[in-house]
């Protein structure tokens, strides 16, 4: 295979995670040629689509919008079907059972390694090393396609799915939600931007398990002025 240079094109759906792998991966040295957003009729795409283009113009980054429409039509999660998306509040998180079951009221199948893969037909066809994703060790202790396994394996399909030497990296892989919320204060994150929410209402719901993982890091972290920015608290 052929090593090509140092760019990139990463997964941005917005929220906490892929933005500060962005901003992680720039301080590395990462040049990142394009940002990828995914509509597969989630019920927060637009609030995702409006956060990833913001991110992408702060940083300066082509974004392109990826439409997915079938990806709806054989899922039932509460994340595209007309079902109430899981409440968890921050009390909860540490208990494994409702986080197991919330994480299959909102698992889309295969949704990972299908980002990954349309991700690296970019990188193969326009020549970029890297594909990033912002993965991590908290959510990969019930997300299966969060773990340092699933990009490991990611990667050796690479190997013969493409013909350039192209790598998928999770600059958080090793981080938590309290330690990612660090970084992004440490890099100057643009934290007003995110959106980590699962539902389609205005601004942060605060009730979903996405939302009380980033309340819980924020508090912790003592970002009192984007929690009350992003929740109103």
């Amino acid at each position: 295979m052929t090593k090509l240079n140092n760019k990139a094109v990463i997964l941005l759906s917005g929220g906490l995670d892929s933005v500060v792998s962005l901003a992680f991966a720039l301080k590395k040295g990462i040049d990142f040629e394009l940002a990828l957003t995914f509509d597969y009729g989630q019920k927060a795409f637009e609030k995702e689509y409006t956060s990833s283009q913001k991110i992408a113009d702060y940083y300066r980054i082509k974004h392109e919008c990826i439409k997915l429409d079938w990806l709806k039509n054989i899922t039932k999660t509460s994340l595209v079907a007309d079902t109430n998306v899981p409440k968890i509040d921050t009390v909860d998180l540490n208990d494994n059972e409702l986080t197991v079951q919330s994480m299959k009221n909102v698992w889309i199948p295969n949704r990972n390694g299908l980002f990954i893969n349309i991700a690296a037909a970019y990188a193969d066809s326009f020549g970029y090393d890297y594909i990033v994703i912002g993965a991590n060790k908290e959510e990969a202790e019930t997300f299966s396609d969060n773990s340092q396994k699933f990009i490991d394996d990611a990667n050796e399909v690479l190997k013969t799915s493409t013909n350039y030497d192209i790598k998928v990296i999770a600059p958080l892989i090793n981080f938590d939600k309290n330690e990612i919320v660090k970084n992004a204060i440490e890099l100057n994150v643009p934290l007003k931007y995110i959106n980590s929410c699962y539902n389609n209402e205005h601004g942060h719901c605060g009730h979903c398990e996405s939302c009380s993982r980033l309340k819980r890091a924020l508090k912790y972290n003592g970002c009192d002025t984007i929690l009350k920015q992003l929740f109103n608290e």
